[in-house]
């Protein structure tokens, strides 16, 4: 098998094409309270669920940059990373303004 760009973006180490996977724990845990956040819009509990879904989807981008399967798998990392430092950006400068 050639190592070509193609195939390190979207192989795996066995050469399996690989766009999508079985989600882990922190990605479980961040639909779980999102979608729970969505039912307790106020109080404590809304902020509670807000800030772990926060720090599980973190923890999975965080994982995907650096032990992703792949460039595409490590990118999509990065993206969500960028995305929830840049929403956060943006929600404090609403706050603020």
């Amino acid at each position: 098998m050639q190592n070509t760009l193609v195939d390190k973006t979207f192989r795996d180490s066995n050469g399996n094409i690989v766009l999508a996977q079985m989600p882990n724990l922190p990605l479980i845990v961040w639909i779980v309270t999102s979608l729970l956040s969505l039912i307790v819009t106020t109080g404590e509990i809304n902020t509670v669920l807000d800030v772990v879904a926060n720090g599980s989807l973190f923890t999975w981008a965080w994982l995907e940059l650096f032990q992703g399967v792949n460039y595409f798998r490590r990118a999509l990392g990065l993206a969500v990373l960028i995305g929830i430092i840049a929403s956060k950006i943006i929600s404090y400068n609403g706050l603020t303004n």
